[in-house]
């Protein structure tokens, strides 16, 4: 602060002299000063003692630091007022409303960090972690081929591809690139009682049956019949067709059976073609128990639902069915990758193949499928060639 050339004792003295007769004149040649000052002088101070003068000084300084802290608070507030509906919980987020503060209210950093209560350390901290090109190159990649997986299964494969991450740092870049999966709107589903569970944890202990509906480019419909086994969840048959009767029904469960084994319950809905004649007189013929759900309760056939609702998100909702051949191709492929490559929440992110081939080793002895049962254990469906999707 400019310090000023004459203190209260020394202008009321020049103010003394000038009531006492002397010329403005002579007293501003005298002291050197302006007559203007005089005047500025008397319209000031005029009429006071030496203590009225400084008690006046002392009120004028207060004064002006009342005003600055009034207008300081109010800058505060408006800036505040900015940043009102922002949430200012992540340090990156602190960082922004400080620079925003400084760009637009003119603030320093030390008093934009004060009006937010932010560290300066953290505001000034530049991050030395690399951009993970590479990484961040092949997630997208994986994300691309595989458009229904989480964050999760994508860290699932790349561990597979020898890419040691944490599954933290995986979820970071999943979303730092935008590629959380759109969740579409299900519908309602009743709520039920689930059939009761297997008692061993083997193959072929209980089979879930259920169809699904979709349509080729051309309009015409068709169904598929899935075939889950409820221990391992492999997908042991997915047959697509136009029209898939009783007879149909019976004749691939039977040359199921044939790779795999006898099921010890099959599990199904009440639909026309699973309760038909030619599946009531098979079930005698071949001794299989059949179990039929309540009706209005698809969660008691829980596992193939499950199934079928993974195979419409991740298959039929992408791809385009040029005719009933090429969904038949593009059908087997996905229950082939369903079966071999894709992992399994349910079983500890292990795909169901392999959670088989495990759970075959554990068995007693005594329990173990000889034959071409013990072969098909971790079968899948046919096959047939496989063509890009669409």
């Amino acid at each position: 602060m400019k310090r000023a050339r004459f203190t209260e004792e020394q202008i009321i003295g020049v103010l003394k002299e000038a009531e006492a007769g002397a010329k403005t004149a002579d007293l501003a040649r005298r002291h050197g000063i302006s007559e203007g000052t005089i005047y500025n002088w008397k319209a000031k101070y005029g009429g006071l003692e030496v203590s009225e003068a400084k008690r006046l000084k002392v009120l004028e300084d207060e004064n002006a630091k009342l005003k600055r802290l009034l207008a300081d608070s109010m800058l505060d507030n408006a800036a505040l007022k900015d940043l009102l509906f922002k949430k200012l919980v992540t340090p990156a987020a602190r960082r922004e409303a400080v620079a925003h503060l400084m760009e637009l209210h003119r603030m320093s950093e030390r008093r934009a960090c004060r009006v937010l209560d932010a560290d300066r350390k953290s505001v000034r901290y530049r991050s030395r972690r690399s951009d993970d090109g590479a990484l961040r190159e092949r997630l997208r990649e994986l994300a691309n081929q595989r458009r229904r997986f989480g964050y999760r299964r994508l860290h699932i494969l790349l561990r597979r591809e020898g890419v040691m991450i944490n599954r933290k740092k995986t979820q970071r870049l999943y979303r730092e690139e935008g590629l959380a999966v759109r969740r579409r709107r299900s519908r309602r589903r009743a709520v039920g009682t689930r059939a009761p569970a297997p008692v061993l944890a083997l193959p072929n202990q209980r089979w879930s049956l259920d169809f699904v509906h979709d349509q080729m480019v051309s309009g015409r419909r068709f169904r598929v019949l899935n075939i889950v086994d409820d221990v391992t969840r492999e997908c042991l048959a997915a047959i697509p067709d136009t029209s898939i009767c009783g007879r149909r029904v019976v004749r691939e469960l039977a040359l199921l059976i044939e790779r795999r084994g006898k099921p010890g319950l099959i599990v199904s809905d009440n639909g026309t073609e699973l309760t038909s004649n030619a599946v009531l007189s098979w079930c005698g013929q071949a001794r299989v128990e059949w179990h039929y759900i309540a009706p209005g309760r698809p969660m008691q056939n829980g596992f193939v639902e499950s199934f079928n609702g993974r195979m419409r998100d991740e298959l039929l909702n992408e791809t385009l069915f040029l005719n009933l051949d090429h969904a038949r191709r593009q059908i087997a492929a996905w229950v082939e990758d369903y079966n071999r490559r894709r992992p399994h929440s349910a079983l500890g992110y292990q795909t169901p193949a392999d959670f088989a081939a495990k759970l075959h080793k554990q068995w007693p002895a005594s329990l173990r499928p000889t034959g071409c049962a013990a072969q098909a254990i971790a079968s899948t469906a046919p096959m047939r060639n496989k063509v890009a999707r669409l």
